[in-house]
């Protein structure tokens, strides 16, 4: 009964064990996918890629799936990338660089390097090209080609911000070679922004229209209304070095309303600046006044606005902070509940192996018992044959004693008749030949009485074998006239 109740809970706990592991593993499943969605429509919609990213990481911290909330943290942190929130997007990209780091996810750790060089470079550029350089560094290292083309691209950037054009074109069309075999529309509209920008800073307009109207056509087929917005600063800046005023306000209200849409302030912002410059080029003070009062207004907005998330941000790591405490608290008990129910799982197998081998033993010993009683019967009905068998033979040893004492005393009283009986005649004999030989006998008589004797010594003879070879006498006893017992044999001399 107590084996069938510790299969029974042993049972119980592998189905609950599988049933975690299964549900476990279809939450991280969701959360990957929810990653994956929020990264591809960051382009998009940045906002809902943070949304898509926060659910991904609720999900994530749920079932404790921590490279999960590391990937939450690192896609949450390229949609705040996106609406220029740069220190959200530096926090976000910290705490999961911490998570990365914590499980040796070396792609993971390289893909934030990057983003957060992203974020650096523009405000310091040397430190984003230390933070691009260990990413490239890294993704040499586990030869990861895409993730080095991806990363040189933001090395040209740097350079172009150090007005090294040429390098930078150089890393540019290295990295497009890649993302062109790969069919990467992404990558090449990163590519062919940043060649227009090149190319419009070294004055080859005809270029830098070329290749722009070619990014917004991929921005414009693939929806990537951020990279459009910007595609259509660049070209607006170009058309107003060369005072093509109404293309460039064309592309100007056209890149207001997709970061509008998009909902990017700074480039909403920029956007404004390039009104102001455009009206002052005009020479139209009042229109550049009033966009000049708007980027103020906007400006001191942003301000109060960065002031405020700073706060938050702030309260974000506290927080973070806390949370980690608790998580590695949790962790550590987790740890603990771990080796308890390893032990336990282990004392419970080797529970199971001791009842198996007790069992095992029990059938032994009952085997043996066994073999034990029906030996002890084999061997109770062979000392019954054998005592049967002694029985026997003490009877027979019996009969046997007692016939050999018979056929003793019958030769003892053999040997005694036999002395008496023979011994008469013989004496007999012996006289009648002292007769003969004083002569006081005649020959006819001396003849006749030798041969009464010798036929009374034959017939005695006789009477004596017939009695020993005769088992109906116990005893050798010869009545007084012996001839009555075997009559001697017939007188044949007169035939002769």
């Amino acid at each position: 009964m107590k084996l069938k109740l510790l299969l029974f809970l042993y049972f119980i706990n592998l189905s609950v064990s599988f049933a975690n592991q299964q549900d476990f593993k279809t939450d991280s499943l969701k959360v990957v996918e929810l990653n994956k969605y929020a990264e591809k429509v960051r382009q998009i919609d940045p906002k809902k890629t943070i949304y898509t990213a926060n659910q991904a990481l609720r999900l994530a911290e749920k079932i404790n799936f921590e490279l999960g909330q590391a990937e939450a943290y690192r896609v949450m942190g390229t949609g705040y990338s996106i609406l220029v929130e740069d220190d959200t997007a530096i926090s976000k990209f910290l705490l999961a660089l911490n998570l990365f780091k914590k499980h040796k996810d070396f792609y993971g750790e390289a893909m934030v390097y990057n983003n957060i060089g992203n974020r650096y470079k523009n405000y310091d550029r040397r430190k984003a090209l230390s933070y691009y350089l260990k990413c490239i560094s890294i993704a040499k290292k586990i030869k990861n080609d895409e993730l080095v083309a991806g990363c040189s691209i933001n090395v040209a950037n740097i350079y172009t911000k150090s007005n090294k054009y040429e390098a930078a074109l150089s890393y540019l069309n290295k990295s497009f070679e890649y993302f062109k075999e790969k069919k990467d529309t992404l990558s090449i509209s990163i590519i062919l922004l940043s060649k227009g920008f090149l190319y419009g800073k070294t004055k080859r307009y005809n270029a830098a229209v070329e290749v722009l109207e070619e990014c917004e056509e991929i921005c414009l087929k693939n929806q990537y209304y951020p990279r459009l917005s910007t595609v259509y600063m660049y070209l607006a800046d170009i058309y107003m070095a060369q005072k093509k005023y109404n293309k460039t306000e064309d592309f100007i209200k056209k890149g207001l309303a997709i970061s509008e849409r998009v909902g990017e302030v700074k480039l909403k912002q920029d956007f404004t600046k390039q009104l102001y410059y455009l009206a002052k080029s005009k020479n139209n003070s009042v229109d550049a006044l009033k966009y000049l009062e708007n980027v103020y207004k906007e400006d001191s907005i942003s301000i109060r606005d960065l002031v405020s998330k700073k706060y938050s941000l702030h309260q974000e790591q506290f927080d973070f902070i806390e949370k980690q405490k608790q998580t590695e608290i949790l962790l550590e008990k987790q740890k603990t509940n771990r080796v308890k129910y390893i032990a336990a799982v282990i004392v419970l197998a080797l529970s199971f192996v001791v009842i198996a081998l007790l069992v095992i033993q029990s059938r032994k010993k009952a085997k043996t018992l066994h073999k034990m009683r029906e030996l002890n019967e084999e061997i109770s009905v062979q000392k019954e044959n054998l005592d049967k068998i002694n029985q026997n033979l003490e009877s027979i040893i019996e009969e046997r004693t007692e016939d050999i004492k018979a056929k003793n005393l019958k030769l003892s009283q053999y040997s005694s008749h036999l002395s008496h009986e023979i011994r008469s005649p013989v004496s007999t004999i012996k006289g009648l030949l002292l007769l003969d030989d004083e002569d006081l006998i005649d020959d006819q008589e001396l003849i006749a009485e030798v041969k009464r004797c010798v036929d009374d010594i034959d017939n005695k003879l006789l009477n004596i074998n017939h009695m020993l070879h005769n088992p109906q006498y116990k005893a050798f006893v010869l009545p007084e006239n012996s001839a009555n017992i075997i009559p001697p044999p017939a007188d044949n001399s007169e035939e002769h």
